[in-house]
């Protein structure tokens, strides 16, 4: 194994890397792997830094203005639209080098658009007590063997119905949205069962549709199912036999063309850097 490795900004200790990220799993790194173990070697084991898109500081921002309209509901204050506009000004000001293509004013209208749109079609009344916003959780998966399970539950609705918000450029197909979005949401229920001792009501996708005239799109799936727990934790065991491996391998395809490490991909030589 590779004892150190550079990846532009200073050296990485790799084993050590590799350790740690054996000993914890979360969703998104779980969904990087499936989606292609060579993106996740450049991000997660080489920690390789790239810019802010557009399109992820238009959902980082649109996800802020929705924790705090979720925790103002949590701390039973009324709703006000003016402090919610507040905090999106500063959170879109907040952005760093992105390159906009000129399109910075529209993106900004669009985002504000979608978030009014969802607090006048969102299917959560106004004096339903959310019961968690944004917690951290983990869930000590030893005794099946695997590692421990982190994340971030973005809202867990009264009654135990769990929720996590999307924003999208067009109108999901609610299988596909469930299908892909699976991993997550079992993630999700495990953390909840392992954090509450209870089963969780239901699951819900909320879509924030960034469309000319914008749209709010409701998927609800059904508590987690033995065979979907049982489909996950294959899958954690396949992320720890092949970091155990070192099984960085690409997988070429459409999702590419989106990829933030194409250069890096381009050059890879069939080792591990």
């Amino acid at each position: 194994m590779i004892a150190s490795v550079e990846n532009g900004a200073g050296i990485v200790d790799e084993p050590a890397t590799i350790e740690k990220l054996k000993s914890t799993v979360s969703a998104s790194r779980l969904n990087c792997w499936l989606q292609c173990r060579l993106k996740f070697y450049f991000r997660y084991v080489l920690k390789i830094t790239k810019p802010k898109t557009a399109a992820l500081h238009f959902g980082s921002v649109v996800h802020l203005v929705l924790q705090q309209w979720n925790m103002a509901r949590w701390q039973r204050q009324p709703f006000e639209i003016g402090k919610l506009k507040e905090v999106f000004d500063t959170g879109w000001a907040d952005q760093g080098q992105i390159d906009w293509e000129g399109e910075e004013p529209e993106q900004k209208t669009s985002a504000w658009n979608v978030l009014e749109k969802y607090f006048t079609d969102t299917p959560i009344k106004a004096n339903e007590l959310p019961e968690a916003v944004e917690v951290a959780v983990e869930a000590d998966l030893s005794k099946h063997g695997l590692p421990v399970l982190i994340g971030v539950l973005d809202l867990v609705r009264s009654g135990g119905r769990i929720v996590d918000f999307k924003s999208a450029a067009k109108t999901p197909d609610n299988e596909m949205a469930l299908h892909t979005n699976g991993v997550q949401l079992d993630c999700y229920s495990v953390l909840y069962r392992e954090g509450t001792g209870k089963r969780e009501a239901g699951r819900e996708l909320h879509h924030l549709i960034k469309t000319k005239v914008p749209k709010v799109v409701i998927t609800e799936a059904g508590p987690m199912l033995e065979y979907q727990r049982n489909r996950l934790f294959r899958l954690m065991e396949d992320y720890v036999d092949g970091l155990d491996r070192g099984d960085f391998i690409p997988s070429p395809g459409f999702g590419c063309l989106g990829c933030e490490f194409l250069h890096e991909c381009r050059k890879w030589n069939g080792g591990r850097h």
